[in-house]
C-alpha cells in the first residue's frame, strides 16, 4: 500500500471509529451480576417491537460481547447503542461485561515508554466469559422473560468477536480445560463480526498492536495456551457460524477471517463469510450504517 494510500485508509477508519462512538450510551432495561467482580454483569435490553403473533410471543436472544482489543479502556459501554439498535429490530439482548487488560504501570526510569493498555486477563477473561454463559439461563428466565432461550444467538466485534466463537466452542476443548462443557451450548449460531479468529495470521499481522500475544500472557506462553484460546483451532464445532467482515477493514484485516474461515473447511465444517464493499472495522457496530442492517439480517437468518 502506498503512503498516500495509507493515509487515506487512517483516515477513513477515524471516520467510521468516529461515527460508531458518537451515538450516547443507552441504558438498559435491567443488569444482573454473574459473580462478584464489577465487571462480572450483563446489561439486558428487551424487545422494543412488539411480538405480532403467538408464534412469537418470546423472540430470539441476541448475546453481544463488545470489542476493544481485550483492553480495560474499552467497556460495553460503547456497544449499547448496537445492542439497543437490535432491541428496536425485535431481538432481546444480553450486553455481557468481562474482565479485561489493566494499565501498564510506568517504571521509575520509563524504561517501558510510560503506561499503557494491556489485552486480557489470563485466565480472568475467559473464567468470566464461560461463567457469564454458564449464569445466563437462570439470569434471563428472571429479567428477561421476552426471550426464548431456545434462539440464542452470539454475536461480537473484534476482540468480542474472537470470545463469541470461543464461548460458541467450550465443548471441543482440550479436556483438561477448565472451560469445556461436556456438550455443545444450544444455540442457533454465532454471527462474528470482523473476529480476531485466527490466532496465528493475527499475530503475524500484529493486530490491534500485538494484543493476541498480550492477550495470552506474553510470547512465552503463547504456544502452550493457544490451544485453549484460539477458535481457529476449535474446530469442527457443529454450530452455524457466520463471519462478517468489511474488506476496508485496516484494523482486523480481511485475512483472518478467512484463515478461520479456510481452518473450518479443513476440520469439514462450512463457515460463512459475508464480506462488505468499502466497509472498514467501525461500521458493522453503528446504528447509523447500512453494515449494520446487514448484521441484523444475518442474525435473524439464524435465529428465526
Amino acid at each position: 500500500m502506498s503512503d498516500d494510500a495509507a493515509r487515506d485508509a487512517a483516515a477513513r477508519d477515524a471516520a467510521e471509529e468516529a461515527s460508531a462512538f458518537s451515538h450516547p450510551p443507552v441504558e438498559p432495561d435491567s443488569t444482573a451480576a454473574y459473580g462478584d467482580h464489577p465487571d462480572q454483569v450483563i446489561d439486558f435490553y428487551a424487545p422494543r417491537e412488539p411480538a405480532d403473533s403467538a408464534e412469537k410471543a418470546q423472540v430470539p436472544l441476541v448475546v453481544v460481547l463488545h470489542g476493544g482489543a481485550w483492553r480495560s479502556p474499552y467497556d460495553r459501554r460503547h456497544l449499547t447503542p448496537f445492542a439497543d439498535y437490535l432491541a428496536r429490530q425485535g431481538f432481546a439482548v444480553a450486553n455481557v461485561e468481562y474482565r479485561r487488560g489493566a494499565l501498564i504501570p510506568a517504571q521509575a526510569d520509563g524504561a517501558d515508554g510510560g503506561t499503557g493498555p494491556v489485552s486480557g486477563r489470563w485466565p480472568d477473561t475467559f473464567d468470566d466469559v464461560a461463567a457469564a454463559f454458564d449464569a445466563l439461563p437462570a439470569l434471563v428466565h428472571d429479567v428477561l422473560p421476552q426471550a426464548d432461550p431456545r434462539r440464542t444467538v452470539i454475536t461480537g466485534h473484534s476482540a468480542g468477536g474472537h470470545l463469541a466463537l470461543w464461548a460458541a466452542a467450550r465443548h471441543v476443548l482440550p479436556p483438561d480445560s477448565p472451560w469445556r462443557t461436556d456438550r455443545p451450548a444450544p444455540l442457533r449460531g454465532v454471527v462474528a463480526l470482523a473476529p480476531i479468529a485466527d490466532f496465528h495470521i493475527a499475530r503475524k499481522l500484529e493486530v490491534c498492536g500485538g494484543a493476541v500475544s498480550q492477550l495470552m500472557g506474553g510470547d512465552d506462553m503463547f504456544a502452550e495456551r493457544q490451544p485453549y484460546a484460539d477458535p481457529a483451532l476449535l474446530l469442527p464445532t457443529g454450530i452455524a457460524t457466520t463471519l462478517v467482515q468489511g474488506r476496508t477493514d485496516i484494523v482486523v484485516p480481511q485475512a483472518v477471517a478467512e484463515a478461520y474461515a479456510e481452518a473450518a473447511a479443513k476440520a469439514g465444517e462450512v463457515v460463512g463469510l459475508t464480506l462488505l464493499e468499502d466497509v472498514g472495522h467501525f461500521p458493522l457496530i453503528d446504528p447509523a450504517a447500512d453494515a449494520c442492517a446487514v448484521v441484523a439480517e444475518e442474525i435473524a437468518q439464524l435465529a428465526w
